[in-house]
């Protein structure tokens, strides 16, 4: 069975005008998965700036991601440090790399996102994954 770490792109669909995109999106949400603090962070933002949710939605609605989800990674120096050597060898922007990292310490064997290469292999053990390419 795969472990599978979903970035915040994928969470902010949920709520996308585009309803095959907001379906897979949602697919994953159900079928479990961890996140991070940078997670919760970069969905906050969506969710105010570009969603108009108020401070009070916000918290809703990330506390209804966080009792869907599994465990949530947090931001240490150790992944921190990671994830500078991962931006390093891969060539990922810094936000990039810190979900990266926060995925091999999570023990993922999968990441969902769109933002970065699909079918990558990090590391050896961690595999890129767009769920919206065809």
């Amino acid at each position: 069975m795969s472990a599978d770490f979903l970035d915040s792109n994928i969470l902010a669909y949920t709520a996308s005008a585009d309803p095959a995109k907001a379906a897979r999106a949602e697919a994953l949400l159900a079928a479990g998965g961890t996140i991070s603090v940078q997670v919760l962070n970069e969905v906050a933002h969506v969710a105010r700036r570009k969603m108009g949710l108020s401070w009070a939605e916000t918290r809703d609605f990330l506390e209804a991601l966080r009792g869907l989800l599994g465990p949530v990674v947090p931001l240490d120096l150790a992944t921190h440090a990671e994830a500078l050597a991962l931006g390093e060898r891969y060539g990922f922007s810094v936000y990039d790399a810190l979900i990266v990292a926060a995925a091999l310490r999570a023990g993922c064997d999968r990441l969902w996102t769109e933002d970065m290469q699909d079918g990558l292999l990090v590391e050896g053990r961690l595999r890129i994954a767009n769920p919206f390419r065809e």
